[in-house]
């Protein structure tokens, strides 16, 4: 089962608009570091002091949100993360694609040029990479033709 099927279904889907807000990344970056944390590890974790009253709310937004899974321990729930952080970067990144390219009949030849230009500055095995991965899906598309 896909990563983001795993999830309460009564919880909203946080890839609906694949954003969180700043504290709600700031709570997810101390969750990911720390793996398993309350209320109070988290307050202790951050960089800005904050009350406690509202890093339980962040943290009660965020399991509602599909993004925490939290379990009862003694008198205080345990937060851990729904997703690893290249898991949420994997979706957050197909959720701002799927919207770019839906917008305009010209966004995919425009999308495709920004990348093959950026990757291109910036690391010539990733370009390798990518054009082994394009080679992949064509073969994967060919296969389901001849089915």
């Amino acid at each position: 089962m896909a990563f983001w099927q795993r999830r309460n279904a009564r919880q909203s889907d946080p890839s609906e608009s694949g954003e969180l807000g700043p504290l709600e990344n700031e709570v997810m970056s101390v969750l990911w570091s720390r793996c398993r944390s309350n209320v109070r590890e988290v307050v202790n974790d951050l960089a800005r002091p904050l009350a406690y009253t509202t890093i339980m709310t962040t943290l009660d937004r965020l399991f509602k949100k599909g993004m925490l899974r939290r379990e009862k321990e003694d008198r205080a729930f345990l937060y851990t993360p729904a997703f690893s952080r290249e898991e949420w970067d994997h979706l957050r990144a197909g959720v701002w694609l799927s919207g770019f390219l839906s917008r305009h009949s010209t966004s995919g030849q425009l999308l495709l040029s920004c990348l093959v230009d950026a990757v291109g500055e910036h690391d010539e095995k990733l370009l390798d990479e990518l054009e082994r991965q394009i080679a992949h899906k064509r073969r994967e598309f060919e296969g389901r033709g001849s089915e």
